[in-house]
């Protein structure tokens, strides 16, 4: 049989680094209410508000990391779909994106006109967030009800703590720590506190969201709590790595906005390890599966920089898992279960 494809889904890019591609880019993804959670309304002033500036300095940082094939996260992305190609024996294996393209309304529209009647839909990220994972399955279901689409879908579920997963991220990493370092930071992608606390409050209202560990987390919390996630994440990687608690810690980047995010903030901690005399500093950012904008500019350029002005000297940024032998292997092996789930 041939009719059952693997999607893969991953976040998005603009089309070019021009500020009119990177306007629409950034208007699609701030308007989503899986986002940006406010009532349209107040959503829509405020999308509009942080248009009027952000479009410029966005397009200045893709530009600085943009590839001479194109985005970095849709070339790394394309490379995966190709590896994964070898993988899943049932059908196709296609790409989209939630925001940009190729999109995942236009791909599955492709799939179902090519007679494709199952589809394994994989989010490509590890944790759970309603603006990554929830976002981009209810798009599929928004797709397939919009236009009648026979297709029967089954979801690749959050593996944060997978443990071939773990085995490829330490795979991944080996040869960096290999190298030598003084402490290894593993940056994840914040949110906003609320937008777990919504999700966590009728389970547990007193979750701590500035606990240090994940110890004592209970499954229906963690099953919620994206920060709960990384830290487990993190903590499994660190034991598999072999790696004292001294040698590691957590934080979380990419603030946008005045609410209250989800902490340590990983600028705050760039700064702190540089004047605590760090000299050479690994930082691995595991909300990603594949390299883009968040690691290579936000980590490996500007981090870099603000990393050495607080009295470091190196900061490393260790590749995302990419197309990864390990991590192809483990992917399939993660979707060949899901797809099993139909």
């Amino acid at each position: 049989m041939t009719d059952h494809a693997l999607l893969l889904a991953n976040l998005g890019s603009p089309a070019s680094t021009s500020e009119g591609d990177v306007r629409r880019y950034l208007d699609q993804f701030l308007m989503d209410p899986y986002v940006v959670d406010l009532p349209w309304p107040l959503r829509r002033l405020l999308v509009s508000l942080i248009l009027i500036k952000r479009p410029a300095q966005s397009a200045h940082a893709y530009a600085s990391i943009w590839w001479p094939e194109g985005s970095p996260l849709i070339v790394l992305s394309r490379q995966l779909q190709e590896a994964m190609g070898a993988h899943w024996p049932h059908g196709p294996v296609e790409l989209a994106m939630r925001y940009g393209e190729p999109s995942i309304e236009n791909t599955l529209l492709k799939l179902a006109k090519d007679g494709i009647r199952r589809v394994t839909l994989a989010p490509l990220y590890p944790q759970f967030a309603d603006s990554t994972t929830t976002t981009a399955i209810a798009e599929a279901r928004r797709v397939i009800a919009a236009h009648s689409l026979k297709l029967d879908v089954s979801v690749l579920a959050p593996f944060y703590a997978d443990d071939s997963y773990i085995d490829a991220l330490v795979a991944s990493a080996r040869p960096h720590l290999e190298q030598g370092f003084d402490h290894l930071l593993l940056s994840f992608h914040g949110l906003p506190e609320r937008h777990i606390r919504k999700l966590v409050k009728p389970i547990d209202p007193n979750h701590d969201l500035r606990a240090p560990s994940s110890v004592g987390v209970s499954d229906a919390v963690m099953e919620f709590c994206y920060r709960s996630q990384c830290q487990r994440t993190a903590e499994a990687f660190a034991a598999r790595a072999g790696l004292a608690p001294e040698q590691w810690s957590v934080s979380f980047q990419s603030r946008l906005g005045r609410d209250k995010w989800i902490e340590p903030y990983t600028e705050a901690r760039l700064d702190e390890l540089g004047r605590q005399g760090v000299k050479k500093l690994l930082v691995m950012c595991p909300a990603f599966v594949s390299d883009c904008i968040e690691t290579l500019e936000e980590i490996g350029q500007r981090g870099s920089e603000q990393f050495q002005e607080a009295g470091g000297q190196e900061l490393v940024l260790v590749p995302c898992l990419n197309s990864h032998p390990q991590w192809v292997e483990t992917l399939a092996r993660l979707c060949e279960k899901a797809s099993q789930k139909l």
